[in-house]
């Protein structure tokens, strides 16, 4: 069974950092081509960022240049560090796997101005 726990979330003042980790489990983790999203309130879910099993990674508009994506193969683990955060970026965010968008719970991220 794929599992996928996302943690890091809270609160954050406008131009402050987080940085979101996903622990995954039931699945090949080295082989997974991964990615973040996040679902604003009363928003579709959106794309942030994606790393392949290789290591490539890719970003969408929102936060490009504001984040990293990274990968700890030996953990099973997921990061996305944001930086200069806004608080558009208030939302929940997701790690999720890239072949069948199986996801996390999710954890929350406010970001006050």
């Amino acid at each position: 069974e794929v599992q996928l726990v996302e943690s890091g979330g809270g609160v954050a003042q406008a131009g402050g950092s987080l940085t979101l980790s996903c622990v995954a489990s039931g699945f090949t983790f080295s082989t997974s081509d991964m990615i973040w999203a996040r679902q604003a309130p009363g928003k579709g879910l959106e794309w942030v960022s994606g790393i392949t099993s290789f290591g490539d990674t890719y970003y969408g508009t929102s936060m490009l240049g504001r984040c990293t994506i990274s990968r700890d193969n030996a953990k099973n683990m997921l990061y996305l560090q944001m930086n200069n955060l806004k608080p558009e970026d208030t939302a929940i965010y997701y790690c999720a796997r890239a072949m069948d968008q199986e996801r996390g719970p999710g954890t929350q991220v406010t970001v006050s101005s």
